[in-house]
């Protein structure tokens, strides 16, 4: 089956550069490398110049082109006519050996997957589940990690999600693809990480990414992942792995994320829920302000206290925003 792998950058150079050296040690590799470029500088084309890479196109954008659901839809529109699959990374990821085999695997052992996820294997600590049923731990499929603080405190408000991980719940706030264990299982799931996914072809010839989501475009993925579900089946697979280094550079400052964190999660909300009863309405607003609350909180006992007071005035911002600007419904 022929894939090809779409990579939006932006600013990051040097962590694309240690992302593609890990695609060169794939034991299954990409019939075609898309890079689409939205840096305001040269440096990224320098480098791919000075280091080859088998069937990489590199592609630098302009204005019009730029920011992540754009240079997503550019790179699409690029893609080879005998690609069957068309794979999506993050920048700032590196990958484990195995990762597109495993991906492409997926799809031969579940015919009616129409989308797959990889999985990130350094950003939470599981260990197998024990007898003790302890409070302060998540436990799923004979795996435990370490329960959040935001979801303690739901839990004791009432605001715990009412779908598993990889679900969208009634009033939004869900828990993430990190709440799946690293068992090697594969688990059906409405959504994964947009920066670790793939699509069969065919998916793109009715819908593409939102425009919607500018930029940096927070929760793009999710969005698009709850229009794809309408089609046919996710999954994630748990043994495609690979490793997220969160890369600063290229993002957003806190008062704007934080104002994004709040209105595109209403947006993704209404995507799947249109019509929302009153109950979920008000645990939507209620999640959003402990939320908020908590992250306020971090600006006395946190590590980042300017960063996280600053995010709390954008979260703020954009819950104001949501009465007399509500984002418009694409």
């Amino acid at each position: 089956m022929n894939f090809s792998l779409i990579v939006c950058t932006y600013m990051r150079a040097e962590p694309l550069l240690s992302l593609l050296r890990s695609v060169n040690e794939q034991t299954l590799y990409p019939n075609e490398i898309i890079i689409v470029d939205g840096s305001t500088n040269n440096d990224t084309q320098i480098i791919l110049n000075e280091n080859s890479f088998k069937n990489l196109n590199y592609f630098k954008v302009e204005d019009a082109q730029r920011g992540l659901t754009k240079q997503r839809n550019f790179g699409i529109e690029q893609v080879s006519e005998n690609s069957g699959i068309i794979c999506f990374l993050d920048d700032d990821v590196i990958l484990g050996p195995a990762y597109f085999e495993q991906l492409m695997a997926t799809y031969v052992n579940y015919p009616d997957a129409i989308a797959v996820g990889g999985y990130i294997t350094n950003e939470v600590t599981w260990q197998l589940a024990d007898d003790k049923k302890d409070p302060s731990k998540f436990y799923y499929d004979g795996w435990m990690r370490k329960e959040s603080f935001r979801f303690k405190i739901r839990q004791f408000f009432g605001l715990q999600p009412d779908t598993n991980p990889g679900f969208l719940p009634t009033f939004s706030h869900g828990r993430s693809i990190g709440y799946l264990p690293p068992s090697n299982n594969i688990y059906p799931v409405e959504f994964f990480m947009g920066g670790v996914s793939s699509y069969k072809k065919e998916v793109f010839s009715g819908i593409k990414f939102s425009t919607y989501f500018e930029g940096y475009g927070l929760y793009e993925d999710l969005e698009f992942c709850l229009r794809v579900s309408r089609l046919g089946k996710l999954y994630l697979n748990t043994a495609a792995r690979l490793e997220h280094h969160h890369e600063a550079a290229g993002r957003p400052d806190n008062f704007v994320h934080g104002k994004m964190i709040v209105r595109n999660s209403w947006y993704v909300w209404k995507v799947k829920y249109p019509d929302p009863t009153f109950k979920a309405t008000l645990k939507f607003h209620l999640t959003v302000w402990l939320l908020m609350i908590v992250r306020f909180s971090n600006s006395f006992y946190g590590n980042n206290k300017k960063e996280a007071l600053t995010e709390t005035f954008g979260r703020f911002t954009g819950w104001l925003s949501l009465f007399y600007n509500k984002p418009n419904m694409q």
